[in-house]
């Protein structure tokens, strides 16, 4: 994948597919220790151990359309080429936490793209589910919960209105 948004998107429509109902999604970069964490955590089916512990075999999957699960291996692999690292937790019937660490300092980061097409496309797309996205980059500090913002637009309209989509513009560009 190109940017590391597009991870965060993988990651995230993973944990819907999974029965998620709540994303969380938290990106934080700290310039003085040269890091980048980023942690995308769901409330969904979560993985038994025996699947957890394959999660770096491109071949393993639970998708049926196609044999293969690249998404985990290909970020475990950006976060590496930068001194970071990838860990995995999950829980059957709990859900599950991706955790990627990079060194962007590195002459092998890769972009961070933009996050805030990758969060509003989420948003809009699956209004079943609710988001919690938090950033904290170059000292700018972004925060949605779709709770709140669907309290906010209840009788007015809903995630995918214009009024819903200038405030989500918005929210995650920093206003």
């Amino acid at each position: 994948m190109e940017d590391l948004s597009l991870h965060v998107l993988d990651i995230a429509e993973n944990a819907i597919r999974a029965g998620a109902s709540l994303v969380e999604i938290k990106i934080k970069n700290d310039p003085e220790k040269d890091l980048l964490c980023m942690v995308v955590r769901d409330n969904g089916r979560g993985m038994d151990k025996e699947l957890l512990e394959a999660i770096d075999d491109p071949f393993v999957t639970t998708r049926t359309e196609r044999p293969v699960g690249l998404g985990l291996p290909l970020l475990k692999q950006s976060a590496q080429e930068t001194g970071g690292d990838l860990v995995v937790k999950s829980e059957p019937g709990k859900g599950t936490e991706v955790k990627a660490t990079f060194k962007p300092g590195h002459i092998d980061m890769k972009p961070l793209g933009d996050m805030a097409s990758t969060v509003l496309t989420l948003v809009v797309g699956n209004p079943q589910v609710d988001f919690v996205y938090e950033s904290d980059l170059d000292g700018k500090e972004v925060r949605l919960d779709t709770r709140e913002l669907d309290s906010l637009l209840e009788g007015q309209g809903h995630r995918s209105s214009p009024q819903a989509l200038k405030i989500l513009r918005t929210i995650l560009n920093g206003g």
